[in-house]
């Protein structure tokens, strides 16, 4: 028989390519509609939540002192709870947004990302009497807005999760290959080694709102900018020590 006549053989690993390119694309779409209903859903909540807010508050205003200290304490509860539903329909909007906007490369001095991170992060220093400091930082190919996020949630951070002293937070760059490794240290309160993972999920909190406010969503974000950068983010810490941060971003990025 021929190389022409030669009946066609059935490739099991061109199958299983096949199957694995098409689960990937149909993961990818996916993902993409999520994304999208994710900041369609947080975007159209703000409305309504606005209106209720808007009620408790003057329910609150016309009725105080009008009602038994039972009644009043519900009102507060109503009020306090809306708030914090405020707060994580804008951290879920900021989050769905970081995964679906274009991102724009460009090359950026990273200390100016960091001072434009401080004077963002300018009422949270000044209340704190946080000390900040930083060695020399790179310029960098990175989207600019983004990577502010990422500085502005670490610094955040350091200074939110403090102890009852003055924080201070140093901030340094160290080429490492063909990364670049970020570093921000701090003199916090520390994180156990079992949350390396946990503190970087979606929503996910190590303490109580009553002890430190927020929704958990900071280090979710700083991740997937970081990924989008090609980098990575981690972290070491002692608990009661203090904590440091790393990201990389590629020398080269594109």
């Amino acid at each position: 028989m021929s190389p022409k006549e030669q009946p066609h053989r059935f490739d099991p690993n061109l199958h299983d390519r096949d199957e694995l390119s098409r689960a990937n694309a149909e993961l990818r779409r996916s993902n993409s509609d999520m994304d999208q209903f994710a900041y369609v859903a947080s975007h159209d909540l703000q409305e309504p939540l606005r209106m209720i807010t808007g009620y408790l508050q003057l329910l609150q205003r016309r009725y105080q002192g009008r009602l038994d200290a039972e009644a009043e304490e519900f009102i507060q509860f109503a009020v306090d709870g809306a708030a914090r539903m405020k707060e994580l329909i804008e951290d879920l909007l900021r989050f769905a947004r970081t995964r679906i906007e274009r991102t724009s490369f460009c090359i950026v001095s990273a200390d100016l990302i960091f001072q434009n991170a401080l004077a963002n992060l300018g009422a949270a220093i000044e209340e704190s009497h946080a000390e900040i400091t930083s060695g020399p930082l790179p310029s960098i190919c990175a989207d600019p807005g983004l990577l502010t996020q990422v500085f502005q949630n670490l610094l955040a951070n350091s200074i939110k999760f403090r102890k009852d002293l003055r924080p201070t937070i140093h901030v340094s760059a160290a080429r490492d290959g063909d990364q670049w490794i970020f570093a921000i240290r701090d003199n916090g309160i520390g994180i156990k080694p079992q949350y390396a993972e946990r503190v970087f999920q979606l929503f996910e909190r190590l303490h109580g709102s009553e002890q430190y406010p927020g929704t958990g969503v900071g280090l979710a974000i700083s991740k997937k900018i970081v990924e989008r950068h090609q980098g990575r983010i981690w972290f070491s810490s002692t608990p009661g020590e203090g904590s440091t941060f790393y990201f990389s971003i590629p020398v080269d990025a594109t």
